[in-house]
């Protein structure tokens, strides 16, 4: 009769108990190292590292790029001198808008204004005259009677339109040069035009003050 297999006679089945086997296993591995539960210090290191590299590629790439515009990187454009050509705008065409704006209702679209009230742009002794009464005019406004073509028109004062205190508008000075210039080559008006220049170095002289009179205007030149 054979063995059974878990007699073998080479073991000795009587001194494998459940505690030699455990100190056999524990002699065997001995006492391990502490590894402080095998935390390291190299990948916390690498990952400072790595985020320092990110954040420094970021910054470098946002001052650098050129904002990612391909032209600033061509090597077939010509060379250019760095500043940006500002689009003029044409005088007539930003007068009108001002013109649309403010001025219509009262002066009509016509530039003939409105009898007895508001008076007319048309043929206008004060838009084809000086130059110096008409930015006056227009930057800081007129109050009491104003005799235009014959007529003496005082329902409504002219309300100030330029950029100075008690301003109803406050326009810039481009803005106001850009109508007067309108104005003067409208409805057979053939004044010449007025420039930013012009409005800007009047403003500059009389600064703030209140609506110009008829009499005032009259001793301008």
């Amino acid at each position: 009769m054979s063995t059974p297999a878990n007699q073998d006679p080479r073991l000795d089945q009587a001194a494998a108990s459940d505690e030699s086997l455990l100190a056999a296993h524990e002699k065997l591995l001995g006492k391990q190292p502490d590894e402080k539960a095998r935390y390291k210090l190299l990948p916390l290191n690498l990952l400072f590292v790595f985020s320092g590299l990110i954040f420094f590629a970021g910054t470098y790439l946002n001052r650098y790029s050129g904002n990612f515009d391909p032209h600033i990187f061509n090597e077939n454009a010509h060379p250019t001198t760095g500043e940006v050509a500002v689009a003029k705008v044409d005088p007539l065409v930003l007068g009108k808008k001002q013109y649309d704006a403010i001025c219509i209702t009262c002066h009509q679209a016509t530039g003939m204004g409105l009898p007895g009230a508001f008076p007319p742009l048309a043929g206008s002794e004060w838009v084809n005259g000086s130059d110096e009464r008409l930015i006056r005019i227009v930057v800081y406004g007129v109050t009491g009677p104003l005799t235009v073509k014959g007529t003496t028109y005082a329902a409504a004062p002219m309300p100030t339109v330029g950029k100075v205190a008690g301003s109803a508008y406050n326009l810039s000075d481009d803005k106001v040069a850009a109508v007067l210039t309108y104005i003067r080559h409208e409805w057979g008006n053939n004044g010449p035009a007025i420039t930013t220049e012009q409005v800007a170095a009047i403003r500059g002289k009389e600064g703030d003050r209140k609506p110009y009179v008829q009499e005032e205007l009259l001793k301008l030149p």
